[in-house]
């Protein structure tokens, strides 16, 4: 189709926020818009800045035969800061507590909005790391580990603590949860996850680190490699943790339920952004 500047420019910009980490050759949109490619080129110098201005990510060219363009997508450290503190004040309301000092966090979750933020923050964090797909355990930080995914274009593995027979063979293991010290067991089928993927982990909630050390544990059954581990909350008040790598947003410091007090603050993602 022949277009204008204007008219290549929008779509130019639609197609490349669709498919963010994706390559794709100058010659696809040269015959897409009957254009010749030093036209192109300039488009995406123009579409480069206005991204980089916006600080919603920047457009990477790879030269040669095999090259072509990406959209990565950023997240500016203003930005992620104002992210984060809107996580603290929502998470530190006391009418979030429940009882045994858990927090209510499904609205949050299930917020596409927000759920965007995160995930475009921790695809900014990851961006230069190989990530083949992202893993997490189900059921709660599904929606967390779809939106980085989205971000990375990459697909999503889920752990479950039951076999389901519309799986097909199972890889099972047990591991010891952090917090309780109890045996548990989760499994993946063994058609979810190709043999040495790099994994993106994540998770919404982290105590000691059990599950996601449970994660790792089964990520060796497939010889796969951990690109990195995200997670949304931390808690402060486990004495041991089992997993010393990771990158939180906020960290889960005080909470008194006698008191209903919640006390929240910024997690480790500062050296990160």
């Amino acid at each position: 189709m022949k277009l204008r500047r204007s008219g290549r420019l929008v779509d130019m910009t639609h197609y490349l926020l669709e498919r963010p980490h994706q390559l794709i050759p100058l010659t696809f949109f040269a015959e897409r818009y009957e254009s010749a490619k030093s036209s192109i080129s300039e488009d995406l110098t123009i579409i480069k800045q206005t991204f980089e201005q916006q600080g919603v990510g920047t457009v990477r060219t790879l030269p040669g035969a095999a090259g072509g363009v990406q959209y990565i997508p950023k997240m500016a450290a203003e930005e992620a800061d104002e992210v984060v503190a809107y996580l603290c004040g929502q998470l530190s309301r006391p009418d979030r507590l429940l009882p045994g000092g858990y927090l209510y966090m499904t609205d949050i979750l299930g917020d596409p909005r927000i759920m965007n933020k995160i995930g475009r923050l921790y695809a900014s964090i990851f961006a230069d790391r190989p990530v083949d797909v992202v893993m997490t355990i189900a059921t709660n930080g599904i929606p967390l580990a779809y939106a980085v995914a989205h971000f990375l274009y990459v697909p999503v593995v889920i752990v479950r603590h039951d076999n389901k027979a519309t799986e097909g063979p199972m890889v099972s293991i047990n591991y010891v949860s952090g917090s309780s010290k109890r045996i548990q067991t989760m499994v993946l089928s063994k058609r979810s996850l190709a043999e040495g993927a790099n994994v993106l982990i994540i998770d919404d909630f982290m105590k000691a680190g059990g599950t996601i050390n449970g994660m790792i544990s089964l990520l060796q059954e497939f010889r796969g490699n951990v690109s990195g581990i995200g997670v949304l909350v931390e808690s402060e008040e486990a004495k041991e943790r089992l997993v010393d790598e990771y990158i939180s947003l906020v960290k889960l410091s005080e909470v008194d339920v006698k008191e209903k007090r919640i006390a929240v603050k910024e997690g480790n993602y500062k050296s990160f952004v």
